[in-house]
């Protein structure tokens, strides 16, 4: 059974980690890493992947693909949580020579499973992956999350084509919808309200539903393995920097770090101490 308020609390403490590491290292892409949040914990706690410090560094183990790579912070966060990342790793995140970066190298940690960053390239990743559990007959599962604004690469459709073609219901995608974009509305480019039905359209199982729902995000991850051959696409509806009031639906914070005063207001927020 789970306890959604030892979901929620994972959730809370990630966001504060995320601000933490913000201020720290003066690490941007704050609010893009805060909307996010809920997404991973449905992910690695929910129980539809098997993610843990025993089995990240076995073949067997399943995926998950942060393809907004920007959202760095927040992978490594739940890694952090989890406890697969080491805590003095996490904590020195950006600084000279240090082991992880804004946006994430190949293998650079345990449960970094691909370089991520020039956005549309995580989808066709986690799509190679799933076909090779296929042919090498090694059950495992993965899941990407990307975007709303990789919704406008080309590399992305073609990965969502292909998926379907080839059955592989050993994968999900969950859209991270924040409705914003690096300078500006992610609606002024792309009809978001079509999103669902374009995924069907490509031959998708497509849900969608609230990006903070952390119960809805779990139910819908145990899309895995579909009878009808079809994968699964979750569109989660997820405000930009979720959490934090003052940050929220802000575009500002996809460049800002918080000054002391705001790591202390939000963390109070949060419900966590000082």
């Amino acid at each position: 059974m789970i306890n959604t308020e030892t979901l929620a609390q994972h959730a809370a403490n990630i966001r504060g980690r995320i601000i933490g590491l913000s201020h720290k290292g003066r690490i941007p892409h704050l609010a893009s890493a805060l909307s996010s949040v809920d997404i991973l914990v449905a992910a690695y706690w929910g129980g539809s992947l098997q993610i843990t410090k025993e089995n990240i560094r076995k073949n067997s183990r399943d995926r998950c693909i942060l393809s907004k790579g920007h959202a760095a912070t927040a992978l490594y966060a739940t890694l952090a949580e989890k406890g697969i990342l080491d805590e003095k790793v996490y904590w020195e995140t950006g600084e000279y020579q240090a082991a992880l970066a804004e946006q994430p190298a190949p293998d650079c940690a345990p449960g970094v499973e691909w370089a991520t960053g020039s956005l549309g390239h995580g989808l066709a990743a986690g799509i190679g992956m799933a076909l090779a559990s296929r042919i090498q007959k090694n059950p495992f599962r993965i899941l990407v999350l990307v975007g709303d604004g990789e919704c406008n690469e080309g590399s992305t459709w073609e990965a969502v084509m292909f998926a379907p073609a080839h059955k592989l219901t050993n994968l999900i995608v969950v859209v991270d919808s924040n409705k914003w974009q690096a300078t500006g509305r992610t609606a002024d480019i792309l009809d978001l309200h079509s999103l669902r039905d374009k995924f069907e359209a490509f031959g998708w199982n497509a849900v969608e539903l609230n990006g903070h729902d952390i119960p809805a995000l779990v139910d819908a991850m145990k899309g895995f393995n579909r009878e009808d051959g079809r994968p699964t696409a979750i569109i989660a509806n997820t405000t930009k920097g979720k959490g934090v009031s003052f940050m929220e639906d802000d575009n500002n914070w996809h460049y800002r770090t918080p000054t002391d005063e705001e790591v202390e207001l939000a963390k109070k927020e949060l419900g966590l101490a000082s």
